[in-house]
């Protein structure tokens, strides 16, 4: 475990480092960084973001250098998929109707003379169901 936080706070130090060379607004826009072999990889939350990064390439690799064992010869940036800052927020759920009104959809849903929409109508009542069951509603 010792190793990963040593890693960890390296990669933290790299980043105060580059952050500190970086206009403020800009700053706050590079989330993380980790070097991969000769490559500084530096993540962020929007294409735009990580193409103003690259403009400044040559200060951030002046500004880490002297930090690492092995000479970082260029930048990437990346773009996170999901943005940190909504990975932790609680996500949208469903709203599901009552076990009652489940039960009164499946059996109105017998009553229909279309073929097409009674089946429709059934099995949405009996994914409602599981949904309900799963969520122990």
């Amino acid at each position: 475990m010792a190793f990963y936080y040593q890693q960890i706070n390296n990669q933290q130090l790299l980043l105060k480092n580059i952050k500190d060379v970086l206009p403020k607004n800009l700053a706050e826009q590079a989330r993380h960084c980790v070097i991969k072999e000769k490559k500084l990889l530096i993540y962020t939350e929007s294409a735009i973001w990580a193409s103003q990064l690259r403009f400044y390439e040559h200060m951030i690799l002046s500004a880490i250098n002297p930090l690492t064992r092995t000479r970082i010869e260029n930048m990437q940036t990346k773009v996170l998929t999901t943005p940190a800052h909504n990975r932790f927020l609680n996500i949208r759920k469903p709203k599901l109707p009552s076990t009652d009104k489940i039960k009164l959809l499946k059996a109105d849903s017998m009553a229909i003379e279309d073929t097409q929409l009674r089946n429709a109508l059934q099995k949405l009542s009996n994914t409602l169901e599981k949904l309900s069951a799963v969520s122990g509603k």
